[in-house]
This record gives structure tokens, C-alpha cells and sequence, in this order.
């Protein structure tokens, strides 16, 4: 059984009436009279907490509540919700409610996977597509601190995992991956532990189905779905791993792009970049601002802006005509050139206020 995304675009705000309000693919709704405590916005659920401390999670077109008052803290991704009451870990998936484990103080989320610290069997499992599957009694790092810390969001040739620079797992939307005890490599993918190498490895970083990593030898490694492929003999200068994509500075100073088992050569230069779910977007060698996506390059502006969000297959900026422009899945949009006060992206819906808090929002190319 594989993960079945039920995946739609969702986006919530609270109305100048002070209630809360969701929008659900073009539709809106009027889900809560008072403003909650806490939201976060997935791609398939939003879960909150009500103005009575009430667990509930906005799903296929209607809330349901899960608990009175007992969650203390929650996350979302695309497909997954996971709270905790008390240092008990619970996941949420389509509908159903698992618990994870009745004491647990590390965990980290992706989109269908959770990875997690049984602190009741002492053991790292991981949660994948409904089932729990052990991984190991013990994981690399120097402290427990740097073991789930991902704060690191570009990979440089002169970081390690032995000297306690980079955590020794990570944990991107379908895959981990993560040094154990012994320090060998090992890559979680699809329910199953690939034994992919039997030394330390120097850095890696991962993606929805691909792993980029520096391996014993100092070689450039890229495992992309159940493949592994080396892409240099040398360490890049520096690398980031995206959704199908990874970006980085070979030792050669060339700025590459690999995607969906292909090399791209984009320039001898070394830009500042930021990769997301498929795209990556780059300042050139001129200064301009451009997109990647998926095999094509896009040019959105002359100039490098200070300020811009990258989402699921989009990049959103107001520009210096103080319009507010989203790339998304290949086109662009002028969105709004009026005076925005607040604007998000959640994933590729654009919500923004302006005006008496007025509300819109914006998605493949119509505003509601």
C-alpha cells in the first residue's frame, strides 16, 4: 500500500468579524465564531486550537474535534498532522488517529513520515503510510540537541557530522536518512532500511526522494529514487537537497542543478540560492533573479530581492513596483498592486490583507 496524497489547496484567516474563516480550493468557510489560539495550514488538513483550548482539524471540508483541551503543541505537513498531550506523540493521517508513543521528547515530521524517539522501548522508529517500523536503539551525536536539529539549510564543504557541526539525521517529506551508533549510513525509504554506507559519511542533506551526500572518500553522492549516483569525485563547495532536486556549487566553482536523473550546468558562478519542492531560485552572475523548475529556467527579475517565499512548485516577492507576483508551476502572476499589509504563501495559494483587513486570496491564476 503506497501513500494516497488527498492533497488540495487550503488557506485560513480570520475575518475583521474576528471569526475564523477557511478557504478550501475556491470555497470559503465559516468554521469557528471566535479567533483560535494556534493554526497551522497543510496541504490536506488545518489543524488549530480553538478559542476553548479544544484540539480540532479542519479535514475534507468540515472541523472535527479531536481532544478537549489536552493538546499542548502540534505540527502540520502536507498529508500528516502530529500533537502531543502531555509526552504522548500522536499522528493524524487521513482521518485516523495513531499514538506513536506514550513518551516522547524527539521527533521530527515530513510529509507521510514521522521519525521519532520511543522513550518507553528506548528506540528510534520511524511512522510511514499507517504502519511503525524500528530503526535503531541509538543514533550518532555528539549531544541530543544536534541529533534532530536542521536548522542548517546549506551544506558547505568545510561542515562535518563528526565535529558535531550537522545533525546525524534528517528527515525530509517520504525519506530519512541518518547515521547510526556504529556510524553507518543508512537511508529509510518506502518502509524499508537501505544499508547505503558502511562508513561516516562526511555531510548529507535530503529531499522528498532523493539523499545528497559527501561520502568517506569525499565523493559527491545523489541516492534518487532507489538509485545512487555518483555525481563527483570531489566534495561540492556547497550543496542543497530539494523535492526531486538538489542544487550546488561543484569544487570547479560551476553552480549545478541535478533533476529527475539529469545534470544541469547553469553558470560559473556561485549564487545565493534557495531550493524547495521542485524549484530553486537563484541570483545569476548579472545579478538577475531566476527560477528552476523542473528542466526550464525562469527569469522573474533584474535584481535579487531581499525578501521572498519558495513553496510547493512556487515563488512569491512584491517586487519595487510594490507588486506582489507569484511563480507558480511554470507562469507568473501579477497578483496585486495594491498596498498589501500582510501576505503569506501557504504552499502555492497566496493569501494577503489590505485595506480594513480585507482578505483575498489567489490561486492558479484567479483571485477569490
Amino acid at each position: 500500500m503506497g501513500i494516497q496524497a488527498e492533497a488540495q489547496p487550503l488557506s485560513a484567516y480570520t475575518s475583521f468579524q474576528n471569526q475564523f474563516m477557511v478557504w478550501d480550493n475556491g470555497m470559503i468557510r465559516k468554521v469557528e465564531y471566535l479567533v483560535p489560539l494556534q493554526v497551522g495550514i497543510g496541504r490536506s488538513a488545518i489543524p488549530y486550537i480553538d478559542n476553548s483550548r479544544n484540539f480540532k482539524i479542519y479535514y475534507q471540508g468540515a472541523s472535527r474535534k479531536v481532544n478537549d483541551g489536552f493538546t499542548q503543541a502540534f505540527q502540520v505537513t502536507d498529508n500528516i498532522v502530529t500533537y502531543q498531550n502531555s509526552k504522548a506523540l500522536f499522528v493524524w493521517e487521513r482521518g485516523n488517529t495513531t499514538n506513536l508513543s506514550k513518551y516522547c521528547e524527539q521527533f521530527y515530521i515530513g510529509d507521510s513520515l514521522v521519525v521519532f524517539f520511543d522513550g518507553v522501548q528506548r528506540e528510534f522508529r520511524a511512522y510511514y503510510d499507517g504502519r511503525i517500523f524500528p530503526i535503531e536503539g541509538f543514533l550518532a551525536g555528539n549531544s541530543v540537541s544536534n541529533i534532530f536539529d536542521t536548522s542548517t539549510t546549506s551544506i558547505r564543504n568545510s561542515m562535518d557530522i563528526s565535529s558535531g557541526q550537522l545533525p546525524s539525521i534528517k528527515v525530509s517529506d517520504n525519506i530519512a536518512a541518518y547515521v547510526n551508533y556504529a556510524n553507518q549510513f543508512r537511508i529509510f525509504y518506502h518502509g524499508e532500511i537501505v544499508e547505503q554506507e558502511n562508513y561516516l559519511v562526511n555531510s548529507f542533506d535530503v529531499g522528498r526522494n532523493n539523499v545528497a551526500y559527501v561520502d568517506a572518500n569525499r565523493e559527491f553522492k545523489i541516492f534518487s529514487n532507489g538509485k545512487t549516483t555518483t555525481i563527483d569525485n570531489f566534495p561540492p563547495y556547497t550543496y542543497t537537497a530539494g523535492d526531486n532536486v538538489v542544487a550546488y556549487v561543484g569544487y570547479d566553482n560551476y553552480f549545478k542543478i541535478y533533476y529527475n536523473d539529469s545534470l544541469y550546468t547553469i553558470g560559473y558562478f556561485q549564487p545565493d540560492f534557495v531550493v524547495k519542492d521542485n524549484v530553486v531560485a537563484f541570483q545569476d552572475a548579472t545579478g538577475y533573479f531566476k527560477v528552476f523548475y523542473k528542466g526550464q529556467i525562469y527569469t522573474l527579475e533584474s535584481y535579487y530581492p531581499t525578501d521572498f517565499k519558495a513553496g510547493y512548485n512556487s515563488v512569491a516577492y512584491v517586487n519595487r513596483a510594490n507588486v506582489l507576483r507569484l511563480f507558480t508551476e511554470g507562469d507568473i502572476y501579477d497578483v496585486t498592486n495594491a498596498d498589501v499589509a500582510t501576505w503569506r504563501l501557504d504552499y502555492d495559494v497566496i493569501q494577503y490583507r489590505f485595506g480594513a483587513n480585507m482578505f483575498k486570496v489567489f490561486y492558479k491564476g484567479k483571485t477569490y
